[in-house]
């Protein structure tokens, strides 16, 4: 039985009750969109394609992404960084809103803001990725079969062209100085290390010394972005780091940079000291980009540097190898 009751001067409520479905109701503005919504629910529960958006009403973005970062984040290699966007999309106003009230052109907005704020198109990317993966889980998992994915309704951003930045010029030597500068006495090894191995930051600042092999000279990492395991070559300068780092070593703490308690602690470091150095557009990643180039430059061939950085493509792996002409130069002599 449906029924419409006027809830004040532009507002009727709209209430549908049938034996064996739980009750539904919604506000509208207009008498005629409150009819059409309740003869349309009557309909689909006769007909047995009823699905129950109460719960997706019910429930805000905020609270979703709460639930998403216990249920499914928590579990990712990637965790530390999702946590921090999810954090992020709590505090956009989207957040306040319903699950069930969010559409394309909602996100759509976000887009073009994000887009004119200077933001990566990779970035927004990434970020309503976890968005579009919620909707995904919400669905499937959680009961809400009534929601559709807003964001595959509308057009991702464009994929950022590959970065290419190397160290040029006094840049090395700025870099360095400015991370000596620093309170976190670390950060000089932890740049350093990173340019002699090649290694993404997680995987840097995760590194423990029972992984650890100075005799056989290398490290072992048990678990990377690819889900793979590999063993890390160390040249002489990376031993002579490590050695280095043993003498400030922590009873208390396995981490070979044990200075930095999470990855946005050692976010806020390096900001800084990039920031001091007055280098532009660098960012720690270009570190791996900058290794990968300088062991080709080395004449190390490219099965070699695949082992060593754990590319599982060439694909992958070209895009962080830019070579200079003048070193090629040098080679072909």
């Amino acid at each position: 039985m449906a029924t419409v009751e006027k809830r004040g001067p532009y507002q009727y409520r709209a209430k549908v009750r049938k034996k064996g479905f739980q009750s539904v109701t919604k506000t509208f503005e207009y008498k005629k969109d409150a009819e059409t919504w309740a003869r349309q629910q009557e309909s689909e529960m006769e007909r047995g394609a009823f699905i129950c958006a109460k719960e997706a009403e019910n429930t805000i973005l905020a609270e979703a992404l709460d639930r998403y970062s216990r249920e499914i984040t928590v579990e990712k290699k990637g965790k530390d960084m999702e946590l921090y966007r999810i954090k992020t999309w709590k505090k956009h106003p989207l957040a306040e809103r319903s699950l069930s009230s969010l559409r394309g052109s909602d996100f759509a907005s976000y887009r073009d803001e994000r887009l004119k704020a200077g933001r990566a198109g990779n970035t927004i990317r990434l970020e309503l990725a976890i968005i579009s993966h919620l909707f995904t889980i919400a669905r499937k998992e959680w009961g809400m079969e009534s929601l559709a994915n807003p964001i595959q309704a509308i057009r991702l951003p464009k994929v950022s062209k590959a970065r290419d930045r190397r160290l040029v010029g006094d840049e090395e030597e700025r870099l360095f100085k400015a991370c000596e500068q620093s309170r976190s006495k670390g950060l000089k090894d932890a740049v350093l290390l990173a340019i002699e191995t090649a290694m993404r930051q997680a995987e840097l600042l995760g590194i423990e010394w029972q992984h650890v092999n100075l005799q056989r000279r290398f490290i072992h990492l048990p678990e990377t972005k690819n889900g793979t395991s590999r063993d890390v070559p160390l040249s002489p300068k990376a031993i002579e780091i490590l050695e280095r780092r043993g003498k400030v070593r922590k009873i208390d703490d396995d981490r070979v940079f044990s200075e930095w308690k999470s990855p946005n602690n050692f976010k806020h470091t390096w900001s800084r000291a990039v920031k001091r150095a007055e280098l532009e557009d660098f960012r720690f990643h270009d570190l791996r980009h900058e290794a990968t180039s300088r062991f080709f430059e080395k004449g190390l061939r490219i099965e070699m540097v695949r082992a060593i950085t754990g590319h599982k493509t060439l694909q992958m792996l070209m895009r962080y190898t830019h070579l200079r002409a003048e070193d090629i130069a040098e080679m072909l002599k």
